[in-house]
């Protein structure tokens, strides 16, 4: 019998072309098929809606050089949650893990879920909207189909998010190539006074901005599985400039193209802006679109389902959530529990949802625990100097990608208070709540160790080590 003690570990198999597929392919979505009209309808100008746009890019671009240089600091996977434990202490960590895992991370698929759906159900009621128990089934559908596939191998799943962003940015060309000859035959009439009519109100740019970054969300996605990135402090901060570059690119086209083809009056009004370009464009083959745009959903679906699971595996391996989330499959290599878990509520908060809804106020959380993150980097840059740094960025830009943070959390409750944003505020402070008991002082731990016994024997689990 050899007494040498095996241990588990996840594998290094995510190189540089699957680290731009991840970012990329769960950045270019449901997003940029469902955002354009609300960008559009909440600042009140095409030329002012393009402005957005490339704000939003600029500052996800920002933002993420901040984060190549947290990721190559601190290697480990797990994203703000890992940096935030390292930096804030395990009570904020807490209250961000208990946040992502309960809401906003099962919201986000549940919200490129429904866009999913609601563009593969598109074709079939062509003159009016599809039942919303249809949309939600079809939602279903996809959660627990890319459940399989994410726990069966990370390989696999590496596959099918590279094919489908090949798929998704084919798709894209087709909508650009058609503005730009829709702009040589002279369809340029969005594109007088663009400027007129501009909502300069502090809650409309926040929801414009707010939509816009919905369409650029999964831009951090890399750093949450760190420990799977091959070479990640070269690795990082490539992929990070080069998928953000050309999603930002990409997008600022795409928009050019939607107000080539639509009046700003067709665009707002529209449910599927991609499937009504693709009717006026291509007629009879405008199903196309509707089409593309659910490869879209669905390569986006998967990527955030990938990362997604990491947040419960990483929390769980800290003692932050229960420990059977913190375990491997023992064949496969993937963190089976976690994804399991992640699958359960999102199925959960797919019952009431609503996509407009789901965007504002998962947002509102993010960039609230955005700025967190972003003050414990210039933390680590003032009092930690003497940490290797592989990469780093000057102090100035997390300092400023700090206040815009502070800006897009207040400017919607300042200027328009919704009752929502308290319940929003209220559920995260409550992990402060539940922190104390069930984690500083572990109550319950006979019931929870009885319950991890049976589950490892029944999933074929085992704990597994951190890969750095």
């Amino acid at each position: 019998m050899d007494d040498k003690e095996h241990k588990l570990s996840l594998k290094r198999e995510v190189g540089l072309m699957g680290a731009v597929s991840l970012i990329g392919g769960t950045m270019i979505g449901s997003g940029i098929f469902m955002s354009p009209q609300t960008v559009l309808a909440s600042i009140g100008s095409p030329g002012a809606s393009l402005v957005v746009w490339a704000c939003c890019g600029l500052l996800v671009i920002t933002v993420s050089f901040c984060y190549a240089e947290l990721g190559t600091v601190i290697k480990e996977s797990g994203g703000e949650y890992i940096y935030i434990l390292r930096t804030s202490g395990p009570v904020v960590a807490f209250m961000l893990v208990f946040s992502s895992v309960m809401f906003v991370r099962p919201a986000g698929i549940v919200g490129i879920s429904l866009s999913f759906a609601q563009y593969v159900v598109a074709p079939f009621y062509p003159e009016c909207s599809p039942p919303v128990l249809v949309v939600k089934f079809v939602a279903a559908a996809a959660i627990l189909t890319l459940a399989v596939v994410n726990s069966m191998n990370v390989r696999f799943s590496m596959s099918v998010q590279v094919f489908f962003m090949v798929a998704k940015v084919l798709a894209l060309a087709v909508i650009i190539i058609g503005g730009v000859v829709m702009l040589v035959r002279g369809h340029n009439e969005s594109f007088k006074d663009s400027f007129e009519n501009t909502n300069l109100g502090i809650n409309p740019i926040g929801i414009a901005f707010y939509q816009g970054l919905w369409s650029y969300d999964g831009w951090n996605n890399l750093n949450y599985v760190t420990e799977e990135l091959k070479r990640p402090e070269k690795n990082l901060p490539r992929a990070l400039l080069i998928a953000i570059s050309l999603v930002t690119g990409l997008y600022l086209m795409v928009n050019v193209s939607y107000l080539a083809v639509m009046t700003p009056k067709e665009l707002m009004s529209s449910n599927a802006v991609a499937v009504t370009w693709g009717n006026k464009v291509l007629g009879s083959w405008g199903w196309i679109m509707s089409v593309a745009a659910a490869l879209s959903a669905f390569g986006s679906l998967n990527g955030t389902f990938f990362s997604g699971g990491r947040v419960c595996f990483v929390a769980a391996r800290e003692g932050h959530m229960p420990e059977i989330l913190s375990m491997a499959h023992v064949h496969r290599l993937t963190p089976s529990p976690a994804l399991i878990f992640t699958t359960v509520i999102s199925l959960v908060v797919l019952i009431p949802g609503d996509f407009q809804s789901i965007v504002n106020f998962c947002s509102f959380t993010a960039w609230f625990f955005y700025g967190i993150t972003l003050g414990g980097l210039i933390y680590l840059k003032i009092k930690k100097k003497d940490l290797p740094r592989p990469y780093s960025v000057p102090i100035i830009l997390p300092i400023l990608v700090l206040f815009v943070a502070i800006f897009l959390v207040l400017a919607p409750i300042i200027d328009n208070p919704q009752i929502e944003y308290l319940y929003v505020a209220l559920f995260i402070l409550s992990g402060a709540l539940i922190y104390v008991p069930f984690i500083h002082f572990k109550l319950c731990p006979g019931l929870l160790r009885k319950m991890t016994v049976f589950l490892q024997l029944f999933l074929e689990v085992a704990p597994a080590d951190k890969n750095l």
